[in-house]
This record gives C-alpha cells, sequence and structure tokens, in this order.
C-alpha cells in the first residue's frame, strides 16, 4: 500500500488507519517520490493525492509503470465531475473529496482490494478460460486481451469491462449492470464511468472499435460472430 499526499497529518492519518487494518504501508510526499516508491515498492493499493508539488496525482497516473493489479484511490480538495472524469481516464478505480471521513477512506479502500483479488483468481470453468471474437482474442486466467496477435494494453477495469462483454456476445447490459458486475459499489464516477471505460477500449480495438455496441437508450453488448 503507498499513501501519496503532501500533507502531513492526511498522510500520517491515513497510513496510521490503513495499518490498524494490517497493510503494510510506505508514504510519498510528493508526486516525484510517489513514482520513485511505485517502482521500488511495487504496491498493489495507491491512494494517491491530486493536488502534490513536483507532480500532481494526474501526472503520476500519466507516468506510472507496472500498472497491472494496482488499485488506486484519488483524493482531491474540489468536487468537479471535470476533475473525476480525468482520472476514470487515467485509471483511477475511485475517488474522495477532501475532507473525508477516514473510516470511509479504509472501508473505499478495502473494497478496491477486494474487487482486485477477485479478478485476479483464475476463472473456475473451462469456457472462461479463452474467449474468441474475430480478431479479439481474450484469456481470462491470464488476463490478457491479443488482437490480431498485438497483446493490448489494459487497465485492471478495462480488462474487466472488456472480458464480461466478449464472453457474453450479444448480450445487452444496461449502464447499471455493468457498474454493479465491474466496479461492485456505488461508483464516485456514477454511470458515466461505463462510458469512459467504452470509449476507452474502442480507442484502444482501433478499427475493431465495432466490436463494442451501444445499445442506445439502454447499454452495451459485444457483436455476436456473424452479424
Amino acid at each position: 500500500m503507498l499513501v501519496a499526499d503532501d500533507e502531513p497529518s492526511i498522510r500520517s492519518a491515513i497510513s496510521y488507519a490503513l495499518k490498524r487494518e494490517g497493510f503494510v504501508v510506505e508514504t510519498a510526499a510528493d508526486g516525484e517520490e510517489a513514482l520513485q516508491q511505485a517502482d521500488a515498492f511495487r504496491p498493489d493499493m495507491l491512494v494517491l493525492d491530486v493536488m502534490m508539488p513536483k507532480a500532481n496525482g494526474y501526472e503520476v497516473l500519466r507516468r506510472l509503470e507496472n500498472r497491472k493489479g494496482l488499485g488506486i484511490l484519488m483524493l482531491t480538495v474540489k468536487n468537479d465531475i471535470v476533475d473525476k472524469v480525468l482520472g476514470l481516464e487515467l485509471g483511477a478505480d475511485d475517488f474522495m473529496t477532501k475532507p473525508f471521513d477516514i473510516r470511509e477512506l479504509v472501508a473505499r479502500v478495502k473494497s478496491i482490494v477486494r474487487r482486485l483479488d477477485k479478478v485476479e483468481e483464475p476463472a473456475p470453468a473451462p469456457d472462461w478460460k479463452k474467449a474468441v471474437l474475430g480478431q479479439l482474442t481474450v484469456h481470462a486466467a491470464k488476463r490478457t486481451a491479443e488482437l490480431s496477435g498485438r497483446l493490448l494494453e489494459l487497465t485492471p477495469k478495462e480488462f474487466d469491462l472488456l472480458s464480461l462483454l466478449v464472453f457474453h456476445p450479444g448480450r445487452v447490459y444496461t449502464r447499471e449492470d455493468l457498474l454493479d458486475l465491474v466496479w461492485g459499489m456505488e461508483y464516485a464516477g456514477g454511470t458515466r464511468t461505463v462510458d469512459i471505460h467504452i470509449q476507452r477500449l474502442r480507442k484502444k480495438l482501433g478499427d475493431a472499435h465495432y466490436m463494442l455496441q451501444t445499445v442506445y437508450g439502454i447499454g452495451y453488448k459485444a457483436l455476436e460472430e456473424g452479424t
């Protein structure tokens, strides 16, 4: 667990609360230190303040490497949907606005960690091991997706969303369904989060973006073979 915040009192309070819950916690006081700690410590969870010196939270997200399996909770003094959308586009899992209740923060961290643990478990059913849709192949156990033999670089949530749709081609999911099945909680970004992740997936699919179809007024589905 890595806690990055330039305010010592907040950094200390979060670190103390998480340590009481059994987490191993490292801290960083600015964006550059957060990147160094993330590289050295390889945390599975990052609590990241948006407004930090040297590199803000968004810049940290842009420069993070080895993000597979990394949960991200961002902290901001603003309650602006534009800020939240930007964070979500860069791969954040959740947002909290300062001031916040430390108990709620701990609960949200635990929720993200549980979801990460759950999605990283190998799928038990044989028919969930691999799905092929045109030139797209999704391997559930390996948590990889390939398009025409090229490995797609996906965030954990992008992979979960793509997998859900591709393993059930033709099935229509509402935005609320997808929010519940992929994120599993009342989410800071609301159903707009789903739209943002679909847009990002389509961009990464390039010419194959048509595989993820909008069902107007309802939600999304993956294209069925032959349709």
